[in-house]
């Protein structure tokens, strides 16, 4: 293939991608990455846990899976590819196809000619103009620098109480990281609960679960100032005026993509500030292509544009866009089913799709859900709790999205139900999907193939059922509810909900019918630990005439709420 100068900006995970992409379709290319920093195609999802100690040796965040340090003279050997650190793009000139460069250490400028440009710049930290933001003691964890100095803290323990703003992503991997290291944590978040992508039911499970492992969370709570002593973070103040004493603080609020260079040389950049790209990755300016967390990009639960910056997407989009700009537009990139995971103490939290949150927000309404909490494998190989949400279209039961938290093995979950999202399989077809098995991996009938059973029931008329949030409110509201535990009695003495439930266990049920109300229209509500008896036992009614029966789903282990014990 001929010879031909490709300049990428920014050397993390797009555009390094790209890069390395690119070089293998044509090796007579010149390749070059300009990178503002001093590291290059560093892991920066594994910033929390280089801070939290799980792993002690900083160039692992920067090697190759069999132990190599990707820098300079890595890329130059082993890519054939020229890597400049620690310098930065001061400007592009599209119309001589050429990007201005300064070099950080040595104040040299550098012109560098381009036939294609790939721009991959990747994101800052939202800071908000917030009172003494700058005092010492106030980190971010978006850089290696920002992971270097919270681990130089983490290893001196000095600090013994620490703030986070915001319990997003970011946010609650940093929890866990801080709180590991010794250091008491209090998480701040504006919104209603942790977690946004998750509906506020399974984000309230992880908070409770947050809290269990020592953590403090702060939901529906803004940040007024910060207050220091002699130049050094003291306090954080709320919007209600209280005070949070602390000697450190990390400000977790999301990102914003970097854009500024491109819009400086005149690319359209999208309504939420990222740089706008077509399927092929490729801006408003044919010769020059972007990728990473600077772009805007389908959402294909929604069919709008999002901002979603994950490091797998970088990846992908920067493959796409090296691919581009070698070959031409041969390849695209379809965007994004905002499929994430994260790991909070013992907990993992993931989802894909689309959630209802999302989906009232759009105005979507021909759905249904179902939530489903049951064991990853069988008790005698070490079970593990899952509690999951699956959204459906009722118009043509195609899976929609999927949430799922717990100990247990959310990641295989999550992956499944993605696929079949992406597949855009429907509840009969995924009813019967042949998954593997064995006891040491899965049930028989795996977590996620449950949950289809599940809602094929209620999509069926099978199963009526009603979720622990609406029990909730309507308690709260004074009604009184007729609330059937189908546990033994040695289950209920060891934990039960305490809001007026009765305990008839599923075996004594058709002896005991003379104890539920005469009047078989009343509604009655099921349930059991997981509702798995508590479904069974909603069969037994509706034979014996009760037509009014629901199940609440996921029982008492998908309970969000304070329990009597």
């Amino acid at each position: 293939m001929t010879s031909t100068n490709l300049v990428v900006i920014g050397g993390s995970a797009a555009g390094a991608k790209a890069a390395a992409k690119a070089k293998r379709l044509n090796e007579a290319a010149n390749v070059t990455i300009i990178q503002k920093g001093a590291d290059l195609s560093m892991a920066a999802c594994g910033y929390p846990y280089y801070v939290g100690g799980v792993f002690d040796e900083r160039k692992m965040l920067l090697c190759t899976p069999t132990g190599v340090v990707r820098d300079p003279a890595f890329f130059a050997k082993a890519k054939g590819i020229t890597a400049l650190t620690e310098t930065e793009v001061m400007a592009i000139d599209r119309e001589q196809k050429r990007v201005h460069c300064l070099n950080l250490r040595t104040r040299e400028e550098q012109t560098i000619p381009y036939d294609k440009l790939i721009i991959a710049t990747g994101a800052s930290a939202n800071l908000p103009p917030i009172p003494n933001i700058d005092l010492d003691g106030i980190h971010t964890l978006l850089s290696m620098e920002d992971s270097d100095a919270l681990r130089r803290i983490r290893d001196a323990q000095q600090v013994k109480k620490a703030v986070i703003i915001g319990g997003g992503l970011i946010g609650v991997e940093t929890c866990e990281a801080l709180q590991l290291s010794g250091m008491e944590v209090t998480v701040v978040e504006l919104q209603d609960q942790v977690l946004p992508f998750l509906d506020w039911r399974m984000a309230k499970l992880v908070e409770n679960h947050m809290h269990a492992s020592g953590a403090t969370i702060l939901t529906s709570t803004g940040l007024k100032e910060f207050r220091g002593k002699e130049g050094k973070l003291s306090g954080v103040v709320l919007a209600d005026g209280s005070v949070l004493d602390c000697e450190l603080a990390v400000m977790a609020m999301g990102v914003r993509p970097n854009s500024g260079l491109a819009a400086r040389a005149g690319l359209a950049i999208g309504k939420l500030g990222g740089i706008s790209v077509d399927q092929y990755m490729q801006s408003s300016d044919p010769h020059i292509y972007a990728a990473g967390d600077c772009v805007e990009i389908n959402n294909c639960n929604t069919g709008d544009k999002t901002f979603s910056p994950m490091g797998d997407l970088a990846n992908l989009e920067g493959r796409v866009a090296g691919e581009n700009v070698i070959l031409g537009n041969s390849v695209t990139f379809p965007g994004t089913y905002q499929t994430g995971i994260c790991k909070i103490f013992n907990f993992t939290a993931g989802s894909t799709g689309l959630s209802e949150k999302v989906a009232q927000q759009t105005g979507f309404s021909d759905y249904e859900t179902v939530v489903n909490a049951s064991p990853d494998k069988p008790g005698f190989m070490g079970a593990k709790l899952l509690i999951s949400k699956l959204l459906v279209s009722t118009r043509d039961q195609r899976i929609l999205g999927y949430q799922c938290v717990g100990p247990g093995d959310v990641s295989k979950q999550i992956a499944m139900a993605a696929m079949a999202i992406q597949g855009k399989m429907t509840v009969e077809q995924l009813v019967n999907a042949d998954l593997p098995y064995a006891p040491p991996f899965s049930l028989a009938i795996d977590h996620f193939i449950a949950s289809a059973h599940i809602i094929q029931n209620k999509l069926k008329g099978r199963m009526k059922g009603t979720d622990a949030t609406a029990v909730w409110e309507r308690i709260q509201q004074g009604e009184e509810l007729f609330l059937m535990d189908a546990r033994s009695p040695e289950e209920f003495e060891e934990m039960q909900l305490g809001i007026g439930e009765k305990l008839v266990p599923l075996g004594a049920v058709r002896a005991r019918l003379e104890e539920l109300p005469a009047d078989k229209e009343q509604e009655i509500i099921c349930f059991c630990k997981i509702s798995m008896r508590g479904y069974e036992t909603a069969t037994i009614l509706r034979a014996h005439g009760y037509t009014n029966v629901r199940v609440m789903e996921g029982g008492l282990m998908a309970w969000p709420y304070p329990r009597k014990r």
